[in-house]
């Protein structure tokens, strides 16, 4: 039974901020999604590595998707997921209380807000069943929205105990949330069916009429840069491979229309071919990015990603 989620007049967007998110990349990848989603054929949408949804968002905005399959490692993102799909008028009344409290306490009284928060957050994972739905699992969303929008540059970042760690933020009017944004993107997640699993867990669910995103950990283009440090586990060059294995065997054996974004390490290296290599039978192209890569600002600029395509 869906939830009784009001009338929303927004377009969807991620409610979340996320490393690695698509949003400013969607132009690029719009240009590249299959013919499918244009023509009625693609009905399904899978996604292995949810992370912020910024693609998984646009693409049910944009195509005839009946369906879609949203899988991740990270149970907190499942969780946040699951919640407001499941019951986003009490998520939003949550948040809507912390904002209420936030917003009228000075700057000591947000800081102390801000960690008490962290700490009750940080608390729950102990005791939270990550497996079955509950009412503990709105206020943990709730925990994660705020968190993620008044923290120090809205990262998501734990630390060897799986705690949230990142300080606060300091931000003036941080715009916490958006009550019509999580009323959209509960109804375009009606249709979906999410799961704490890893890619490969997606197999069976593949077939002729599927669009497929990968979007992983990306790989660290240099010696002192990590994209993987926002996940719990490494996705390390061997994983990489072993996604480009899975890339090659959906491409032989289901006819789904595949796509797959990750670093460029020629941006660092122009002799690495890593990615080249690992994606050779496919066509490989490079799309133009502003990731910040360097920690000096003078030497900071536009860069480019891999996105590699079967089709």
């Amino acid at each position: 039974m869906q939830p009784a989620v009001r009338n929303a007049t927004t377009a969807a967007k991620p409610f979340l901020k996320w490393a690695g998110g698509k949003t400013q990349l969607l132009e690029q990848l719009r240009a590249n999604y299959p013919q499918g989603l244009e023509d009625g054929s693609t009905t399904r949408y899978v996604e292995p590595f949810l992370g912020g949804a910024a693609v998984f968002l646009d693409v049910m905005q944009r195509g005839k998707i009946a369906e879609a399959y949203l899988y991740d490692i990270n149970p907190e993102l499942v969780v946040a997921y699951t919640a407001v799909k499941r019951d986003p008028e009490e998520l939003i009344e949550r948040l809507t209380e912390y904002r209420r409290q936030y917003l009228e306490k000075d700057n000591t009284g947000r800081t102390e807000f801000f960690y008490t928060r962290r700490e009750h957050y940080n608390g729950q994972k102990a005791t939270i069943d990550f497996g079955a739905f509950s009412e503990a699992w709105i206020e943990r969303t709730a925990d994660l929205i705020f968190l993620n929008k008044t923290c120090y540059n809205g990262l998501f970042r734990v630390n060897s105990s799986g705690h949230f760690n990142v300080p606060f933020g300091r931000y003036v009017k941080p715009e916490i949330f958006d009550a019509d944004n999580i009323r959209s993107v509960a109804r375009l997640l009606q249709r979906a069916t999410i799961q704490c699993s890893g890619f490969e867990s997606c197999r069976s669910v593949v077939d002729v009429h599927t669009f497929v995103y990968f979007d992983p950990p990306y790989r660290p283009i240099s010696a002192t840069s990590s994209f993987t440090s926002y996940a719990a586990d490494r996705f390390g060059d061997d994983d990489q491979r072993r996604l480009a294995a899975f890339f090659a065997e959906l491409d032989a054996s289901t006819g789904a229309r595949l796509m797959l974004s990750n670093s460029d390490p020629k941006n660092y290296d122009p002799d690495d071919n890593f990615f080249d290599g690992l994606y050779a039978p496919f066509k490989v192209q490079r799309v133009a990015a502003s990731r910040m890569i360097n920690s000096v600002a003078g030497k900071r600029g536009k860069i480019t990603e891999i996105l590699v395509t079967n089709y």
